[in-house]
């Protein structure tokens, strides 16, 4: 018989102690409704799965009301809820589809129908199964949303489980849920499953980082904490004498997130930076009652402490496409920045929750949607489906709007590359490989030859055609590649295997420049080569090459060849190969482990000091250049493992070093005579000063310091940051 028929409430002390906790949570949120259906979902799926065990040893029942536990903290109707339970029952038993029907209606049997075939589909290969994954995801989505919100909660226990499985299959499992379950999470504004689905996934992609990030965190935590609580308390405070009522508990810290601290550090500004310093971009968030409150608190905020130009968004009256709304804004407390977030109670909620907010169930109607203009971009996606059956044709054709800022493609083999936006089928070579970006003649994607300025989009299937004779890249490849490693690779490639054409080109230009100054008697070898040294350059050809490769400015050398003024700055573009070796230079502290007399010089993009872990990188003609081992060029040197060597500081290292940091304040009188006297109380020298106003008020104040070891350089930035006004003090790193 149905459950929907008329039924005498039942108790519920009979279930274990899991499902009446899950069952008292839903009485709270839903307190007339009937939820018997939960109880007879229950007892259904149990018994069906009765002989089944999960790889862990737990009856498999228990998987099925965490997936159910997930979904009520979403605050899904009974019904969702009951098909949670219900949701591998016609997968791995022998139930059927109209056995689901049969006892427990139409609804619940097509949500466990649209989960079951998310998941149960058998694969002719690797790139049909990547393809019929997103088409019916998609699908489903646009079926029912909460055929998705089952199967992301049905997803996240099996993270929550994974160390269970054997490990290819956790990687495996990880990488999806990074390429395909996260982003759909956040798609969808969802950002509590969101964050942990990541946190889960970079646990195994990257155990060791995983570690590295959560130790320090939790060292940085007993700080943190105590000063969120000086804040929270403040703030608490100041609202209530203000009239805006507020309960202590609603003035909480953000959320830790591994994951995404991680890819903070990845950026060149963080480099180096131990957890606790990006982490100590502190934030508190204010739930309030109304918006009229969020914007009053706002003033209150702003009377308390100074406001940061630039860092206040009004989210409230301008949400983001996915519905998001916050007031966010920034100030300097006790010399810190502290980031406010302000929101309503229902603005939090749909920031946790997402479209899942958007459920609202009418006790004993059923359910309804709201914000159905939420979901306005899956409708067309029923459209093309009558049209294309085969899940490869779909994702070919379907252009989704799922990830607003990268594009997911997918190689021959069917593994998924993100790329940005924009990006053409040489920026997806050159993610794969750099010889395969060098040998490039074509490409074609979704099976059809395109351009290789074409862009590609998500879904497509692209496939690289080489050439083992290929020339090489094409300058007309600098105007259309987007990322930045692309660009490189192409850059260096000209640099180094297109010596004759630089020198060509250099001549020609340097001969077209001095015959409009007038002076083309100065076109001679051995003129050039009497230049040369001033640039570090070794002879005439050197010279040429610079000039063709855009390293060095032609008025430098016209200038320098007329005698009129010393050249700017040097450039060292890689020389051709010599056949007698370099001359041992001093190691300037360093040296190579198991060798004397190496020619080495330090990098101008990382600046290293004594006590900066550091790589050496074997240069054609050069000897070897010192590096940062986290300089923002390290990913290039490490696709070429066999120029790295071992390289350390002596014990004992003298003389200073060259470093350039960055100051950012409020714009004031006296701002850089405080910043100067703060490094000269550290009895250090200054080389050079470059300061500067933005529009919106901040004074960037760029100063190149005589440093000896790291120690100094953390010595005179914690002295810099306690200047009044400064709130960020950075080392700079050229990538």
């Amino acid at each position: 018989m149905r459950w929907l028929q008329a039924r005498q409430p039942s108790a519920f002390q009979d279930l274990p102690a899991e499902v009446q906790a899950l069952v008292a949570q839903m009485r709270e949120y839903f307190p007339k409704a009937d939820l018997d259906v939960i109880r007879e979902a229950y007892l259904f799926a149990e018994a069906a799965h009765k002989q089944q065990t999960r790889a862990s040893g737990e009856p498999y029942i228990s998987h099925s009301v965490a997936v159910a536990t997930t979904l009520v903290e979403l605050r899904l109707d009974p019904v969702t809820i009951a098909a949670a339970l219900l949701h591998d029952t016609a997968e791995d038993t022998g139930i059927t589809p109209g056995d689901i029907r049969e006892r427990f209606g139409d609804e619940i049997a097509t949500l466990v129908d649209g989960v079951t075939k998310l998941g149960k589909i058998e694969w002719m290969s690797r790139e049909e199964r990547q393809a019929e994954n997103l088409r019916k995801m998609f699908l489903a989505m646009a079926n029912d949303i909460r055929i998705v919100l089952i199967k992301l909660a049905d997803r996240l226990h099996n993270m929550r489980t994974i160390e269970f499985l054997p490990e290819w299959k956790q990687r495996r499992t990880a990488q999806e849920t990074m390429d395909i379950y996260a982003p759909l999470a956040q798609r969808l504004g969802i950002g509590s499953l969101q964050r942990e689905l990541e946190d889960l996934a970079f646990k195994v992609l990257s155990p060791d980082a995983h570690t590295e990030v959560k130790s320090q965190m939790a060292e940085a935590e007993v700080s943190r904490s105590a000063f969120l609580d000086r804040v929270a308390d403040t703030l608490h405070r100041e609202l209530n004498r203000a009239g805006i009522k507020v309960e202590r508990e609603h003035l909480t810290g953000r959320p830790k997130h591994i994951y995404s601290i991680w890819q903070k550090m990845q950026r060149p500004k963080y480099a180096g930076h131990p957890v606790a310093r990006i982490y100590d971009r502190l934030g508190v968030r204010i739930i309030l009652v109304d918006v009229k409150d969020c914007y009053a608190a706002l003033g209150v905020v702003h009377a308390l402490w100074r406001p940061i130009p630039g860092e206040f968004d009004d989210y409230v009256a301008n949400p983001k496409t996915s519905g998001y709304q916050s007031l966010h804004t920034a100030v300097v407390y006790e010399g810190e920045p502290l980031e406010i977030q302000i929101r309503t109670t229902q603005m939090h909620r749909e920031a946790e929750h997402g479209i899942a907010a958007h459920w609202k169930y009418k006790e004993g109607k059923g359910a309804e949607r709201e914000g159905e203009q939420k979901l306005s971009w899956l409708r067309q996606l029923l459209d093309w489906h009558s049209e294309l059956q085969d899940a490869r044709d779909f994702v070919q054709s379907v252009k989704l709007d799922l990830f607003q800022n990268e594009v997911f493609v997918f190689t021959p083999k069917g593994d998924v590359i993100d790329l940005p936006a924009g990006a053409t089928p040489l920026d997806f070579a050159y993610r794969i490989h750099t010889d395969l970006g060098h040998r490039t003649v074509g490409a074609k994607v979704n099976g059809r030859l395109v351009p290789l300025s074409h862009q590609i989009h998500t879904g497509d299937i692209v496939e690289i055609v080489t050439s083992k004779t290929a020339g090489g890249p094409s300058r007309d490849w600098l105007t259309f590649v987007v990322t930045s490693n692309a660009r490189t690779k192409i850059k260096q490639w000209f640099k180094k295997e297109a010596r004759e054409e630089n020198v060509a080109h250099g001549k020609e230009l340097l001969e077209k420049e001095l015959r409009r100054v007038g002076g083309v008697a100065l076109m001679k070898p051995d003129k050039l080569k009497e230049i040369a040294p001033s640039f570090n350059l070794v002879g005439d050809e050197d010279l040429l090459a610079a000039i063709g490769n855009s390293d060095l400015s032609l008025l430098q050398v016209v200038q320098a060849l007329r005698g009129e003024a010393a050249p700017e700055q040097a450039v060292q573009p890689t020389p051709p190969p010599v056949t007698a070796p370099p001359k041992p230079a001093p190691s300037h502290g360093v040296r190579v482990r198991g060798a004397d007399n190496v020619l080495m010089k330090f990098s101008r993009c990382c600046t290293p000091l004594p006590g900066d872990r550091i790589i050496g990188y074997v240069t054609h003609g050069r000897g070897v250049t010192i590096h940062r081992f986290d300089c923002p060029n390290a990913r290039y040197f490490r696709t070429h493992p066999e120029r790295l060597i071992d390289v350390e500081w002596e014990p004992f290292t003298d003389g200073s070093y060259q470093v350039e940091i960055e100051v950012e304040a409020f714009d004031r009188v006296g701002l850089l005579k405080d910043i100067l006297a703060a490094i000269a109380d550290s009895k250090t020298n200054v080389v050079s000063v470059n300061a500067r106003v933005r529009k919106d008020k901040v004074g960037v104040v760029v100063l190149v310091l005589d440093i000896r070891n790291v120690a100094q350089l953390q010595n005179v930035m914690q002295k810099v940051s306690k200047v009044p006004e400064v709130y960020s003090v950075e080392r700079v790193l050229h990538s």
